[in-house]
């Protein structure tokens, strides 16, 4: 018998490379090249030079809608960039205005249980540093464990748990985003966590911190599964945000992240959980959602 990859038959070896690529994304030196293509076309289609990106999550992404000046281009337009199908998840990148200064927004991420490798979620962050982003704000839509956080709240990210069962930075690594074992000590700025909270406050809205659990989805958790990640020290539980913190980080951004908690976890509340549960608890927040953005971008460190 033949054996190939590990010992294994060559059919097996196969396969085994096969799924590596389906996780993590092809094992190739060529990423920081195509992150700069990305950079490239995007500059071309805007003078804006942007220091701050947002990713809006599920049923945040209208924020987008009301930036000045601004340039969309759909996810298809830029290489390297893959489409959304989530729904509640546009697919553009708006690059504009708010209170005069430059942004980027996504208007929609793309998930791991899309079946899409963490190279590829995570390219759009890789871009945005060659772009000169220097801080990243991450929103997602988050159920909640911690009983303190109703539905419809604000939640700014102290912390998380990867318990994704893969790693964004798994394989080969390019030095020119960062180093091989970055240091994971403070994810979220606590700087940036403490504008959160004083400028909520100004707007008479009460944001908690908490510690936030990615897990790789589509399915919700079951309340087995909550009852875990509660003794784990999570607060809220979602299916993102966590491989772009951990990228973003590696490469020297500020990251802060806000969790709109759009349904209470499975055990928590005696209701089943429903996606339209959570675009439309989105829609709800949405005023008091854009006015905090918009308050923390006018008062982010350049």
């Amino acid at each position: 018998m033949v054996f190939g990859f590990g010992g294994y038959p060559p059919a097996i070896a196969g396969g085994i490379d096969l799924i590596t690529t389906m996780v993590v994304g092809p094992a190739s030196s060529d990423l920081y090249s195509r992150a700069e293509k990305a950079a490239h076309t995007i500059r071309s289609r805007t003078a804006e030079e942007a220091r701050i990106a947002i990713v809006l999550g599920s049923g945040l992404g209208a924020f987008a809608e009301e930036f000045e000046n601004s340039v969309s281009m759909p996810y298809q337009q830029i290489p390297g960039f893959v489409s959304s199908t989530a729904e509640g998840h546009v697919g553009s990148l708006v690059v504009g205005k708010v209170e005069g200064i430059p942004v980027i927004a996504m208007q929609g991420r793309v998930h791991f249980y899309e079946g899409y490798s963490l190279e590829e979620v995570t390219f759009p962050i890789r871009t945005f540093k060659l772009l000169g982003v220097k801080t990243l704000v991450l929103t997602n839509a988050a159920g909640g464990i911690d009983v303190q956080l109703n539905q419809g709240a604000l939640m700014v990210i102290s912390d998380h748990l990867n318990l994704m069962g893969i790693n964004p930075l798994r394989g080969p690594n390019d030095e020119r985003f960062g180093p091989r074992f970055p240091d994971m000590s403070e994810v979220y700025s606590r700087e940036l966590q403490e504008l959160v909270i004083e400028e909520a406050r100004s707007l008479g809205v009460t944001v908690r911190r908490g510690i936030y659990a990615g897990l790789a989805g589509p399915s919700y958790e079951t309340p087995a599964e909550i009852h875990m990640l509660r003794a784990f020290g999570a607060d809220a539980v979602g299916m993102s945000t966590v491989p772009e913190a951990i990228v973003a980080r590696q490469m020297g951004l500020k990251v802060l992240g806000i969790s709109c908690i759009t349904n209470m976890a499975a055990g928590i509340s005696e209701h089943p959980i429903n996606h339209e549960e959570v675009m439309e608890t989105g829609q709800r927040v949405r005023t008091t959602f854009t006015q905090l953005l918009r308050r923390l971008i006018s008062k982010m460190p350049g």
